[in-house]
């Protein structure tokens, strides 16, 4: 066998374990536009040129059909938990956030937090999580 044969079989391997560890069916295009290149260099080991063809070829003709069964075996994003399935959720001021700066306390889902907004927001208001920050909701006032 050709030494390039054993590149293109090297760069095949490499790019079928890096496949395993990014599940996105790309790199797994490349190892058999890799594989191709490596049989076509069986036969012309100094057609280098033909042999990049056939690897970027392949690589690309594979990338677009397989783009629909990457979609099928992806599995959507797990259901948010914690203090991430707080964003989006209504709430009422405990305690008025009277500047930027200054902390109050809102209540959500039966759970006290602290809490700060751009605005000022008086005691009783309803208000929406925007985003969460350590231990400290950033809130916008809800109509």
């Amino acid at each position: 066998m050709p030494a390039v044969f054993w590149l293109w079989l090297a760069a095949a391997v490499i790019f079928l374990i890096v496949e395993i560890g990014t599940p996105t069916l790309v790199f797994a295009c490349f190892t058999v536009g890799s594989v191709g290149a490596a049989v076509y260099s069986i036969f012309v080991p100094n057609g280098y040129l033909m042999q990049i063809g056939i690897f970027a070829g392949l690589s690309i003709i594979l990338i677009p059909l397989t783009r629909s069964m990457a979609r099928k075996i992806t599995k959507p994003s797990p259901q948010l938990v914690n203090v991430d399935a707080m964003i989006g959720r209504s709430g009422v001021v405990t305690q008025a956030i009277d500047s930027p700066n200054d902390i109050g306390q809102v209540r959500v889902d039966g759970q006290v937090w602290r809490a700060t907004s751009d605005d000022k927001i008086a005691e009783g208001a309803k208000i929406k999580v925007e985003k969460v920050i350590g231990a400290k909701l950033i809130v916008t006032k809800s109509e």
